[in-house]
């Protein structure tokens, strides 16, 4: 029997994903706790259906983060630290980084940037991972 996936399913099948499985087991698991459901014309058609509205969100999605990269790679945020002998007291973190950004309207999650410790002057390049493959490098300035 052929069924369509609805849900993820480790080491079986991903959402959307058609599989050639056994009666049984379809019928018996995978269709009663609600993993999968079977292949007919119907259901096929609202899984064609959803992968195009799918393919538009992603596609939306990505042109929204393109034009953030634009915006993100053309600012450079500054921190004031304090300093002994040329060294910086701490590290700026990625939850600072994350408020700054915040204070300046981009609405970025703290997962989003790259955990990397910054604890010394200068001019940083942190990696900023805005939509699946579509990272930002993000110019972080310190200075005492």
């Amino acid at each position: 029997m052929q069924v369509i996936f609805i849900k993820d399913l480790k080491g079986q099948g991903k959402k959307g994903e058609i599989k050639d499985v056994s009666d049984g087991y379809a019928m018996n698991f995978l269709i009663k706790r609600g993993y999968a459901i079977k292949k007919t014309e119907g259901s096929l058609n609202k899984l064609n259906k959803e992968n195009e509205k799918n393919k538009e969100i992603d596609l939306e999605k990505r042109k929204e983060a393109e034009e953030l990269k634009t915006k993100l790679e053309k600012i450079t945020i500054n921190f004031k630290v304090k300093t002994s002998n040329g060294k910086m007291f701490g590290s700026i973190s990625t939850k600072q980084i994350k408020e700054e950004l915040n204070k300046l309207g981009y609405i970025i999650d703290k997962k989003q940037i790259e955990n990397q410790l910054i604890n010394t002057l200068g001019t940083h390049i942190v990696k900023v991972t805005l939509y699946k493959d579509i990272v930002c490098n993000l110019k972080v300035h310190t200075e005492g």
